[in-house]
């Protein structure tokens, strides 16, 4: 029962620690106020997480553990390279949109600990890009799409897609635009980055 009991404190801690990182950013979270949140007090939750830091890399890990097997079976299905940029773009977004601190929290963490991603390349499920590698060079042999590598494609969609939320506040300056419409804008790009990304690789 005890540990029954803790996983479930440690959950209610992962779920109050998201909602505030989403709302506040790691700068302005405060132990506190997650503490709060999660129904416990602040010596209760440095038991679990003896930092705000740890406690980042908690809620992200629990995020990315979700988010990469999701794109590693997008990336290694039978589908068609188009099927595969709309599905990637689209499952890519709708995520983000609902965890939008995790692209500042990579560019964060690559700064700050380089080792980071190699943490989580030891994870299963990271995304693979063997079968994708192997995927457009076949359609390129066959003129299916123009000439690229895949690692240029994925770089492509990658940037496209995580670009906006990672100058967010200034795209809304450059765009006059609120929060509420910013998040139709992200929603809009699921279609935006997709075509875009085909028609620049369809053959002429």
């Amino acid at each position: 029962m005890a540990r029954t009991k803790d996983e479930n404190t440690e959950g209610q801690i992962l779920d109050a620690a998201k909602k505030v990182f989403q709302s506040k950013g790691m700068d302005g979270a405060r132990m506190q106020e997650i503490a709060d949140k999660a129904g416990i007090n602040k010596a209760m939750l440095h038991y679990y997480y003896r930092s705000k830091q740890l406690l980042f890399e908690a809620v992200f890990k629990n995020a990315f553990s979700l988010l990469a097997p999701q794109l590693n079976a997008i990336l290694n299905d039978d589908s068609s390279i188009e099927d595969k940029i709309r599905n990637f773009t689209s499952d890519y977004l709708t995520f983000i949109i609902k965890h939008p601190y995790l692209p500042n929290f990579i560019i964060q963490e690559l700064n700050r600990n380089p080792d980071f991603i190699a943490k989580l390349k030891e994870n299963t499920g990271f995304p693979n890009l063997e079968k994708f590698k192997l995927q457009v060079a076949y359609e390129v042999e066959h003129g299916s799409i123009k000439p690229i590598s895949a690692e240029q494609l994925f770089i492509n969609i990658m940037a496209l897609n995580i670009f906006p939320f990672v100058a967010k506040p200034l795209i809304m300056a450059f765009t006059d635009t609120d929060s509420t419409t910013f998040k139709q804008l992200m929603e809009d790009r699921k279609t935006e980055v997709s075509n875009f990304i085909i028609n620049a690789i369809k053959p002429a």
